[in-house]
């Protein structure tokens, strides 16, 4: 039998997520051919934020890649464009003239971004941020200090934002209304986003209304209705979208906001469907992607003649994936007078829940700072249950609620209905995962991952899908199993440090013999790991392997991305002088050194030197005394100072000093990640001691001193640890805190994470509360630096390290 011809315009989420759908069900029943307006393939779209950012790449982002349309017999013509429709003769023209006929159309052709219709909306620096060439686009214009002004405080406009923030860029967000992203948000969640973007860097003018955009050839400002003006070189337009509804219009297929469609995805003609953000469907049009793989189900089972409960609409959660920012809402969430409030706020945690109730049933609810609950409120709403005997305890979440049995935070992942959307960006329900786990006998998440792809986008839903493996297998301690060290091995972290202490492993080699490894020479993930571990374990005995390290880390240098080498020597607590400065001098001009630059870390970065100039580099700042600042390095980087009460009129101690002290004791060291210090003379806090790894403020009285900052991706605020009196004390603890952390923690594990991982109680308990363990922790950091302050490099140098050595570093490993 001839196959009947199925032809999709749209190569986007929700069409080809009803060809997926349609394939289960029917894969041999149609001829499909796809036409796609970019010249590309299949891609997730919720991640162009973090492509944005600079966290994945295009490639990272792909859904189907060429050779799955090709395994599946699809004909895909991307970068071709469909102009209209000729419904008597069952035929798509493209607009090259190409006529293809169809037996079924599905019309795919989700929505355009709306360009507000102001003067100066036609400059080539106003874009949208829609598609992989808008990120480009302001890729290609995100030069650190450049400006942008991104109009929409919504979801896609923070993010947005997010993203040219983290590349640098000075940014003003722009929104008509007084509160962020308030189809979402409530007012008091939204004060708490913009406060905490605003702690990011990021600028707002609220309840703003653009007038132009300033610029004849160029972008070069903004005005507003009241007249004020902002300076900017880019514009984002993220002001909301339009179903696409051009191509259906014209061919005569009824619209009003969107193509509007019946229960079954049909539109006003029999032979053509229609999904995702084009459509209207009763009334309502949907831009979240929850909605489109709910049509893309019932669709695909309407083209293969298998019967299916109808479509009748999705209520909608949102979660925002702007990094570190953990918010979550859905339902009503604003409410009205039929409906009353449960409230939890702790403004100083950074935590707002917000629960909306209608007699007893759920129907809404806001979560901010912690939003773990999210699902198992999501599920009440939805299936309208009845909480009236978990009111009292409800806002509490699932642990309390339901009368105990999980930890904090946690969702009994057996009380979810199967058809609960798990994971928000690939459209996995937990029946979905469920069944996977039982056909293919599936044991690890990163399997999860390969047959689903649930969490293997943006990675929220991890913690629930894992949840749900180990309560489909019957393993509940499987919760509790950290990550695997890579795919060479089973072992976690913890168990491989455990091991190597227990049966004295004294070489890598030792160590996948004993434990068993898949590959017998590793790989690029655990060679420096079991490096790192060895030269913990046995500090002094055991010799630092080399190949198995960084490239970065063995030549000393940074790799850039023309294949040249930065190099940074160490300034002490920031402090320099005319001789360093010289020999600085030098160096640039014997080596025709293209750029200097002072770092962010208080010292002068070399950039462009070339791969065989290193050791002599290095041997000529070695002859000035300056040795290597590790800018490459897993241990301490930099201590940051201001140079307090010296100079500065507000100081109270004297910072720059103390932290000259803390970076002589420290530096050479080894730990788990990069690690940062920084010291504030008092407690304006010029040196940015909150967002550091160990941070101490001065204050009148002594120093306070601070642990698990980042500054980074994703901002965490140093949590208080205790308040000393002496520069000794303030030694001793960043000493005994250091070496917890680079015992304890896994390899390539920042100290945030491994803080929040671990609690700040548990390290008050080992740090402040047992002096004599922290004195003994004091003692090993003191002892292992003896060796690790020997800079390898730097010393090899000033002998004269051929090159031929030097390349072979190079190349192992």
């Amino acid at each position: 039998m001839d196959k009947k011809r199925l032809v999709v315009v749209g190569n986007g989420m929700a069409g080809i997520r009803t060809v997926e759908e349609l394939l289960k069900l029917a894969p041999d029943l149609y001829d499909i051919t796809v036409f796609g307006d970019e010249p590309r393939v299949n891609y997730n779209r919720i991640m162009l934020s973090p492509m944005l950012s600079g966290e994945k790449t295009f490639t990272d982002i792909v859904l189907n890649d060429a050779e799955w349309y090709a395994a599946n017999g699809i004909s895909l013509r991307s970068g071709i464009r469909v102009s209209a429709i000729d419904r008597a003769a069952g035929k798509v023209i493209t607009e090259a003239a190409e006529a293809v006929p169809y037996d079924r159309l599905l019309l795919a052709t989700g929505a355009r971004p709306i360009i507000l219709p102001v003067p100066g909306a036609q400059l080539p620096q106003v874009v949208s941020f829609r598609d992989v060439d808008d990120v480009a686009l302001m890729i290609e214009a995100a030069k650190p200090g450049a400006r942008a002004v991104v109009i929409g405080g919504g979801l896609l406009g923070l993010e947005a934002a997010n993203g040219l923030n983290a590349r640098g860029m000075s940014v003003t967000v722009v929104h008509l209304m007084d509160t962020l992203m308030e189809r979402q948000l409530d007012a008091a969640a939204g004060a708490l986003l913009q406060k905490a973007l605003e702690d990011r860097g990021l600028r707002f003018r609220m309840k703003a209304v653009t007038d132009s955009i300033l610029g004849r050839e160029k972008v070069e400002g903004i005005r507003f209705k009241d007249g004020a003006e902002e300076p900017a070189d880019l514009i984002v337009m993220a002001v909301g979208i339009r179903p696409n509804t051009e191509l259906a219009a014209n061919g005569g297929i009824k619209c009003d906001r969107g193509v509007i469609v019946d229960d079954l995805l049909r539109t006003s003609d029999p032979a053509i469907v229609s999904v995702g953000e084009c459509v209207q469907h009763r009334g309502h049009c949907y831009g979240l992607v929850a909605p489109l793989f709910d049509m893309a189900k019932v669709c695909a089972a309407h083209l293969a003649g298998v019967e299916a409960m109808p479509y009748e609409g999705t209520v909608t959660a949102t979660r925002l994936k702007v990094t570190g920012i953990e918010l979550f809402s859905a339902g009503d969430f604003i409410g009205n007078a039929q409906t009353e409030d449960i409230l939890y706020t702790d403004i100083q945690a950074g935590i707002y829940k917000k629960l909306v109730l209608r007699g007893n049933t759920l129907v809404g609810a806001v979560l901010y700072g912690e939003t773990a609950d999210g699902p198992w409120y999501f599920e009440q709403i939805r299936s309208g249950a009845d909480i009236s005997e978990q009111r009292s305890r409800l806002i509490l979440g699932p642990a309390h609620a339901c009368g105990g049995g999980q930890g904090k935070g946690e969702v009994d992942v057996k009380s979810l209905s199967d058809d609960l959307q798990v994971c928000g960006c690939n459209g996995v329900s937990k029946g979905a995962i469920v069944k996977a786990i039982a056909e293919h006998g599936l044991t690890t998440l990163d399997e999860v991952k390969a047959h689903t792809k649930a969490s293997a986008s943006c990675g929220q839903c991890a913690g629930l899908v894992q949840r749900i493996l180990a309560a489909t297998i019957g393993a509940d301690a499987l919760i509790d199993v950290p990550p695997t060290l890579c795919k060479c091995t089973g072992h976690g972290h913890d168990h491989v440090r455990r091991e190597i202490i227990a049966r004295r492993l004294k070489s890598i080699p030792e160590v996948m013999l004993a434990l068993g490894w898949k590959n017998r020479d590793g790989c690029a993930k655990c060679r420096p790991a079991l490096n790192y571990y060895l030269l913990c374990a046995w500090p002094g005995e055991y010799e630092d392997h080399q190949p198995s390290r960084f490239i970065n880390e063995r030549v000393h240098a940074n790799i850039q991305k023309d294949g040249s080498y930065s190099v940074v020597p160490r300034m002490w607590g920031g402090l320099t002088s005319a001789r360093e400065l010289r020999a600085i001098a030098d160096v640039v001009d014997k080596f025709e050194i293209p750029t200097v630059k002072v770092t962010g870390g208080q010292r002068i970065d070399l950039l462009g030197v070339a791969k065989d100039d290193l050791p002599a580099v290095w041997a000529d700042l070695n002859a000035a005394g300056m040795v290597s600042g590790h800018a490459y390095a897993k241990g301490l980087r930099t201590v940051k100072t201001c140079v307090g009460k010296e100079w500065c009129r507000f100081g109270t101690q004297e910072s720059t000093g103390l932290g000259v002290k803390l970076e002589k004791m420290a530096w050479g060291s080894w730990t788990p990640h990069k690690f940062k210090m920084a010291v504030s003379g008092c407690p304006r806090n010029c040196a940015e001691a909150s967002i550091k790894d160990f941070g101490v403020v001065c204050v009148e009285a002594g120093y306070t001193l601070m642990v698990g900052g980042n500054g980074g991706t994703e901002l965490r605020g140093a949590d208080p640890l205790c308040r000393v009196s002496t520069e000794n004390e303030v030694l001793e603890y960043a000493g005994a805190f250091m070496q917890i952390y680079r015992e304890e923690a896994w390899y390539l594990e920042r100290s945030a994470p491994w803080l929040e991982r671990v609690g700040i109680g548990y390290v008050h308990a080992r740090i402040v509360e047992d002096e004599a363990g922290r004195k003994a922790a004091f003692a090993r950091f003191l002892a292992s630096q003896t060796s690790a302050q020997a800079d390898p490099w730097a010393a090899r140098a000033a002998q004269g390290v051929d090159h031929h050595e030097f390349n072979s570093l190079c190349k192992v490993g």
